[in-house]
């Protein structure tokens, strides 16, 4: 039977992530209380920080960014895009 967890940002009991996906207390925290659906929205959230921002994940200040856009993303919200992002089309 799969791990349910009952998601902080879906407000509601759906399936729990596999493993811990960030090292530390936050990652342990997110594993806790986060659900897959919005950890897969989170990725795409990230990706588009990383791209806009032009951050290096091996970077320990980018790293440090990312984690406490993480942290406000599930936590603390939301997190706000880029100033000048444009989404492109869909």
């Amino acid at each position: 039977m799969p791990r349910t967890v009952f998601c902080v940002v879906d407000q509601t009991e759906t399936a729990g992530l596999d493993f811990i996906p960030w090292p530390g207390p936050v990652g342990k925290r997110v594993f806790e209380n986060v659900g897959k659906p919005a950890w897969q929205r989170w990725l795409a959230h990230q990706t588009m920080l990383i791209n806009e921002n032009r951050l290096s994940p091996l970077d320990p200040k980018h790293r440090a960014m990312l984690e406490a856009e993480m942290e406000k993303y599930f936590f603390g919200g939301g997190a706000e895009k880029p100033v000048g992002y444009v989404a492109p089309d869909a």
